[in-house]
């Protein structure tokens, strides 16, 4: 078995993705070999989505996601539009199906080159989520940063969108808080288990909402798709919205959007936005030692 594979550095609004191609292996990507990637600034990224065969009949890939800190994650929209993005381009298909830890994925890349994933149903209960008190209604749960009479975010939406999130409802621009100070001490708060994904969202219309997402086991990031899905859904579960809206995306390095549908019909969550190839190379999925595509400008780590 050769010692490389084939990757590619891609994103999702900005959310770094690494997707690499372990199809017709029996190995797997090494959180050693995570970390060092994420260590070095060419390569440093918010997840990597490793492509293996499929395990489920009727299903494209079993996806392995991993965060930049070598964890597991379960779910991650912006990098499922990568893989459908890089796969579309190899084969010439448009819809796929996916298997991850989160369950079955489907997607479909459309004419104009956006691509829709379905995330499937948003969980709500406690437990599941899972939180470590029990709450009978998760559209608001207790829980607030800051002096006790005058907190800085409290009262947040809980779910789970694959991966445990909180969503913080704020009246100002996102951006104007100092999410890198509160971001770890929530998601490794004492109320998540598993921790969470942590999200400021600001309402600007019944159809619109701006957000900023600190992610579990990446940190700050430029763009969260699951987040993306889970301030739609509390924004509609708790009236500030309609069940169909765009998000914007404040840490996004260009004016950049989502559509998100939570489908009365289904109540499935459907996620449409972009995805954009930077480059390719080869990596060794064990210890992250890459080179990159001669074409592309040779580079070696």
């Amino acid at each position: 078995m050769s010692n490389t594979v084939e990757f590619a550095r891609m994103n999702g609004l900005g959310n770094k993705i690494l997707v690499v191609d372990m199809r017709g292996r029996k190995d797997v990507v090494t959180a050693a070999a995570a970390i060092a990637l994420n260590a070095d600034a060419a390569t440093q990224f918010d997840q990597i989505m490793a492509i293996h065969d499929p395990k489920a009949q009727g299903t494209d890939a079993w996806i392995d996601i991993l965060n930049s800190d070598g964890t597991k994650a379960q779910a991650c929209g912006n990098g499922t539009r990568c893989v459908v993005q890089a796969l579309a381009a190899e084969t010439g298909k448009k819809m796929f199906t996916f298997q991850t830890v989160a369950g079955i994925l489907n997607a479909v890349e459309h004419e104009d080159g956006t691509i829709s994933v379905d995330m499937g149903k948003p969980v709500f209960a406690w437990d599941k989520i899972p939180l470590a008190e029990e709450f009978a209604d998760t559209r608001r749960i207790e829980l607030q940063i800051g002096p006790i009479d005058n907190p800085v975010l409290h009262s947040p939406s809980a779910m789970s969108m694959g991966n445990p999130h909180a969503i913080f409802w704020v009246d100002k621009d996102p951006m104007s808080y100092d999410l890198a100070r509160f971001g770890p001490l929530l998601e490794n708060h004492p109320m998540f288990p598993e921790r969470a994904n942590i999200t400021l969202a600001q309402v600007l219309s019944p159809t619109t909402v701006r957000t900023r997402t600190w992610e579990r086991g990446a940190g700050l990031t430029l763009a969260c798709g699951s987040a993306a899905c889970s301030a739609a859904v509390s924004a509609a579960r708790t009236g500030r919205t309609g069940r169909k809206v765009t998000i914007d995306v404040a840490s996004a390095p260009a004016p950049s959007q989502l559509t998100i549908e939570w489908r009365e019909s289904d109540d499935h969550v459907v996620m449409k936005g972009p995805a954009e190839w930077e480059w390719s190379g080869v990596v060794d999925p064990t210890t992250g030692h890459w080179t990159r595509d001669q074409e592309q400008g040779a580079q070696a780590r």
